[in-house]
């Protein structure tokens, strides 16, 4: 966590889930994956998000995911929302902290 990988290491990221079959937890707490840090700075973008939850929709193997403080805001959740409704491995989901 707080490794501040933005919305560009987010999709990079989601671009290696889409294909990863064995990861099981990952951790990506406050890491600005929508360009807005802890103190609400930076300017929001939901391009990270929205590729992160386009891999989850695919994804077979991830079962712990923490997104706890990245400011994800109403477009992030909806679309992380999305993806819950068709991810059928997916049991641990952190998304405190996140208005």
């Amino acid at each position: 966590d707080e490794n501040r990988i933005g919305d560009e290491g987010a999709t990079a990221l989601a671009s290696a889930l889409e294909v990863n079959g064995v990861l099981k937890t990952l951790n990506l707490s406050q890491n600005q994956l929508c360009g807005v840090d802890f103190m609400g700075q930076g300017i929001y973008s939901a391009v990270g998000i929205t590729a992160l939850a386009e891999a989850l929709k695919v994804n077979g193997a991830l079962t712990d995911l923490n997104l706890l403080n990245n400011k994800i805001g109403p477009e992030g959740g909806v679309e992380i929302g999305k993806a819950l409704a068709v991810n059928g491995v997916l049991t641990s989901l952190d998304v405190r902290d996140n208005e």
